[in-house]
């Protein structure tokens, strides 16, 4: 017969495990109908920034980032979808934190891992065809910073391209819509996008609430490396609640075409 001290200790054990798997699933279905708003922090500060101190296993995320302040959590939307969130509460687009000089580079980690979805689809895919996107506070379901990291739409790609000669060095209106909303555009001239900060890139004529902003990699003229930033804003007169995530492709249809 077992210990009286055993028994309890493994009733114990047994309670724990299964709270914490309660309060995750309660996240994740709070995440899957955007009823709480708080279910990716939760997800991070319970369970995986927890698992990673203290067992080396960041589950459910794929990885936690400690030093430098961040996580990396497969979306439940699409097949290829990744998240990037601060390991520190951070609202949105539109937190005073994202300004500081000494603010994680979150931008710059999730160019780094698009890997995960080149992972997913199972080979290597073109610069051109990766997008990362931070919603506006009216369009996103979360007030928790997260990056979306999947396949940007063909049809987003290949305007970028036709256009690349009218994107500049400061912002300026797109010649086309995408998705059926104006996007303003800017070019960054570099191979990789850490130490860019799109964040304090943004363009300063309305509240960073209100916006959105995409960073898409290209081609610049002559073949060199590069990004695209892209900026709309809110505007519920024409139904754009400023998603950049909308010019994502989360199935992924048209990548390496």
């Amino acid at each position: 017969m077992l210990p009286s001290w055993y028994r309890i200790l493994v009733s114990r054990r047994s309670i724990v495990v299964i709270t914490t798997g309660i309060v995750l699933v309660a996240a994740y279905a709070g995440l899957a109908r955007g009823t709480n708003r708080n279910a990716l922090w939760r997800i991070v500060s319970t369970e995986c920034i927890p698992g990673q101190a203290e067992t080396a296993n960041p589950s459910p995320c794929v990885l936690v980032d400690a030093a430098h302040g961040y996580a990396v959590l497969k979306d439940i939307r699409g097949n290829t979808q990744y998240l990037l969130i601060p390991t520190v509460r951070v609202t949105g687009i539109e937190d005073p934190a994202l300004q500081d000089p000494q603010a994680p580079d979150y931008f710059g980690a999730a160019w780094s891992a698009r890997h995960y979805v080149e992972q997913r689809l199972g080979h290597a895919l073109p610069r051109a065809d990766i997008g990362l996107a931070v919603n506006s506070r009216e369009g996103r379901s979360q007030d928790q910073l997260h990056i979306h990291i999947d396949c940007l739409r063909s049809s987003v790609r290949d305007a970028l391209r036709d256009h690349m000669d009218a994107i500049g060095d400061s912002w300026s209106v797109l010649p086309v819509p995408l998705a059926g909303h104006r996007y303003r555009v800017r070019r960054i001239a570099q191979a990789e996008l850490a130490g860019s900060q799109p964040f304090r890139l943004m363009p300063q004529d309305a509240p960073a609430a209100s916006q959105t902003i995409v960073a898409a990699g290209v081609d610049l003229p002559g073949g060199r490396p590069g990004f695209v930033l892209l900026d709309d804003g809110a505007n519920r007169q024409i139904h754009d609640d400023a998603s950049g995530a909308e010019l994502l492709d989360h199935a992924c249809a048209g990548a390496g075409r």
